[in-house]
C-alpha cells in the first residue's frame, strides 16, 4: 500500500511548487525506505557440526602425538600445563584430555589409575562430551581397564611366585636344618661308637 502511494504522490497533478517539491521529497525518501526493508537478509554462516566434533577429537588426539615424540622434560611440561588447565577450568574436553595424557604409557606422569577414574566421571554424564569425544573417552577406558586387569593379574602371578620361591626356600632351609641335625646326632653316634671301640682295646690290650 506505502508502495502504491509513492507512486501516486509523484504522479498527482501539479501543485505549487513549493508543495510539489516538499512532497517529492517526502515520496523520495518514504519509497527508498521502504525499498530498503525489502533486503533480504545474509544467510546465517553454516556450521558444519561433524566437522567441528572431529576437530575436537582430532586435537585430543595429537596431543597425545605431541606427547609420544616429546623428550621426558616436554612431556613433563605437556602433562602438567593439561593437568593446570583441567583445574582451572574442568570442562568435560580438558578432563578428557588430561585423562588421555595421564594413560598413555611410556613417560614418568604415566598414572593408569588417575586416568581411569577421569574417565569414569566422564562417562558418568556422557552427554557432557559431544558423540566422538564420548567414544574416544569409552575406548580409553575400555583400554584402561583391560590394562588395568593386566596389571593386577601381573602383580597377583608375581606375589603367588614370590610365595613359592620363600615356600621353597623356607622348605629347602628346613630340609638343610634337618639334614645338618641329623648329620650331627649321627656323628655323636659314631664318637660313642669309637669311645667304646676305643675302651674295648683297651681293655684287651690289657689282658695278659
Amino acid at each position: 500500500m506505502r508502495r502504491k502511494a509513492c507512486s501516486v504522490l509523484s504522479a498527482s497533478a501539479p501543485l505549487g511548487a513549493s508543495l510539489l517539491g516538499a512532497a517529492m521529497l517526502l515520496g523520495v525518501a518514504g519509497c527508498a525506505g521502504l525499498g530498503g526493508g525489502n533486503d533480504v537478509p545474509a544467510p546465517a554462516p553454516v556450521v558444519d557440526r561433524a566437522q567441528t566434533q572431529a576437530m575436537l577429537v582430532t586435537q585430543q588426539l595429537e596431543a597425545v602425538q605431541r606427547l609420544l615424540a616429546a623428550g621426558p622434560a616436554e612431556q613433563a611440561a605437556i602433562v602438567s600445563a593439561a593437568q593446570r588447565n583441567f583445574e582451572d577450568a574442568p570442562t568435560p574436553s580438558r578432563q578428557l584430555r588430561y585423562a588421555l595424557l595421564l594413560g598413555t604409557p611410556g613417560h614418568a606422569s604415566t598414572n593408569v589409575a588417575e586416568a581411569a577414574e577421569l574417565l569414569r566421571d566422564l562417562m558418568a554424564v556422557p552427554e557432557a562430551l559431544v558423540p566422538p569425544e564420548r567414544a574416544l573417552a569409552q575406548l580409553s577406558l575400555a583400554l584402561l581397564e583391560q590394562q588395568n586387569a593386566l596389571l593386577a593379574e601381573q602383580k597377583r602371578l608375581q606375589a603367588a611366585a614370590d610365595r613359592a620361591e620363600r615356600d621353597r626356600n623356607n622348605s629347602a632351609s628346613r630340609r638343610l636344618q634337618t639334614e645338618i641335625e641329623e648329620n650331627a646326632r649321627l656323628r655323636k653316634q659314631l664318637e660313642d661308637a669309637q669311645k667304646k671301640l676305643d675302651a674295648i682295646a683297651n681293655i684287651e690290650g690289657r689282658t695278659p
